[in-house]
């Protein structure tokens, strides 16, 4: 495919993989995406693939949202690579958002390494699932209290009740090492023939020993036996993964962001 195509099958997938297991419509050249039994996970809330051009179209689209995710606590708005820039505009002259840049890249050809061998199992019932609750409380705990706060169980349950709603499209394994799960990441092969690896995650006493590779290895190869051909991968702009990730052949495509403010309850 040429790289226009790419580029809006790429935009498409990540819209799609957010909408696994939730409502969806469409206004005002946007997908709304809801799931008001998962309230507090943003992605799962959010207003994607936004194509509104006009200052009236936009206008209508903001105003929907309030409508739309009234009593939720938070707005959310994702600005892809082909979304107007007008509508980034708009959400910054409102004021209140927090901007998540995060960097999308992904891979064409071969994947440029030697994996070792890694015993690598496939999530499947609540014992696993349990193991997989705890190296991702391990992540939350790590690296992400930025977005979501402090550890928090309660939301930690609705988060995971949130992406197992994605299964089986997408199927998340393990590399087991030691008797027990040291690393975790999920594939997708998409709906346009683009997929996705992601969520990828190491224990710090296994770092640097293969497993992060085994696995993204595995897993473009289980997204390309199910029909996707390019796959995607996503870091944060900040964070170090994506040198990594460059160095194993994904290039860099475009980068995701996604305007995201609070909500005060009411009194």
């Amino acid at each position: 495919m040429n790289g226009s195509e790419l580029l809006s099958r790429a935009c498409e997938t990540i819209a799609g993989y957010q909408a696994l297991g939730n409502e969806r419509f469409e206004a005002h050249s946007a997908t709304f995406l809801r799931n008001a039994a998962t309230p507090r996970r943003q992605d799962a809330n959010s207003v994607v693939l936004i194509r509104s051009e006009s200052q009236a179209e936009i206008e209508a689209l903001v105003q929907l949202a309030e409508t739309a995710y009234a009593g939720f606590g938070h707005r959310r708005f994702e600005v892809d690579a082909l979304t107007p820039a007008a509508v980034g505009a708009r959400l910054t002259l409102e004021g209140g958002f927090k901007i998540e840049e995060i960097l999308v890249l992904v891979l064409e050809g071969g994947l440029q390494a030697s994996p070792r061998e890694v015993e690598i199992r496939e999530v499947s019932g609540e014992a696993d699932w349990a193991a997989y609750r705890r190296l991702d409380e391990r992540w939350w705990r790590e690296s992400n209290t930025a977005y979501f706060g402090p550890y928090d169980a309660d939301l930690h349950a609705e988060l995971s009740r949130s992406f197992r709603t994605k299964s089986p499209a997408v199927r998340s394994w393990f590399a087991w090492v030691d008797g027990g799960a040291r690393a975790y990441l999920s594939s997708w092969p998409g709906e346009n023939g683009v997929g996705m690896v992601e969520d990828l995650f190491t224990e710090k006493e296994y770092r640097h020993r293969g497993l992060a590779t085994a696995l993204i290895a595995h897993c473009v190869a289980d997204a390309r036996a199910r029909g996707a051909g390019p796959v995607l991968i996503s870091a944060d702009v900040n964070d170090t993964p994506k040198q990594m990730y460059a160095a194993l052949g994904f290039r860099p495509l475009f980068v995701n962001r996604a305007y995201r403010r609070l909500i005060e309850p009411p009194p």
